[in-house]
């Protein structure tokens, strides 16, 4: 069997798993279990790195074949499962295609380019990153679900069209060269706090329409 299969890649695969899960949510119109989903993509994410640089003895075969996976995994857990939850709203009408494919390209390009930069950076130094170029792929597990917490407030189709034209905006964001400071442990755990807050809303509001 080819490929590397140890620890380091456990966590880039349940981000995987999660994303084929929430589709699953998605398209049995249960989006807050598909937007929980999401968020797991995310927490998972948040900690495949760490995990797998905790292998001092990884061969740079390994670290190498371990950032492919993370952009192809990446790819489709923020980029093309995020775009499926939205067609699954309804929105399948020929011209919804355009902002799924500037959100989609988006993020196929932003990820293709960090490939490339972060091999060449890493070539040259070996200080950590401390600023992202552009808005990571990743900020889609909580973007999109607090999006979705606007049905506290607003009906829940206006805040499905928020969700969609959104796809457009963050699609955008992800190639535009802005600086984004890269979290610590610290504000990987405030993220992480904020997306159980996020979740408590979704649960809620969600018993409250489905008692309703």
């Amino acid at each position: 069997m080819i490929g590397f299969y140890n620890y380091t890649v456990i966590l880039t695969y349940m981000s995987l798993l999660s994303a084929l899960l929430g589709t699953h949510f998605a398209f049995s119109q249960n989006y807050v279990l598909a937007l929980f989903c999401l968020m797991m993509c995310g927490f998972f994410d948040s900690f495949d790195g760490i995990v797998a640089r905790s292998k001092k003895d990884r061969t740079v075969e390994e670290k190498k074949f371990g950032i492919q996976i993370d952009s192809l995994v990446d790819l489709v857990s923020f980029g093309v499962f995020p775009s499926l939850i939205a067609y699954s709203m309804g929105f399948t009408e020929p011209w919804c295609f355009l902002l799924f494919a500037i959100y989609v390209l988006g993020a196929v390009i932003r990820l293709g380019y960090f490939n490339v930069v972060e091999e060449t950076r890493q070539q040259q130094t070996s200080e950590k990153r401390k600023f992202y170029q552009g808005l990571p792929v990743t900020s889609s597990s909580l973007i999109f679900p607090m999006i979705y917490c606007l049905t506290v407030w607003f009906p829940i189709h206006v805040v499905q069209q928020i969700y969609f034209f959104g796809l457009g905006v963050v699609g955008f964001l992800f190639v535009l060269d802005f600086k984004v400071p890269k979290p610590g442990l610290k504000g990987i755990l405030a993220m992480i706090g904020a997306g159980a807050i996020l979740l408590a809303v979704l649960v809620i509001n969600g018993y409250v329409r489905m008692g309703r």
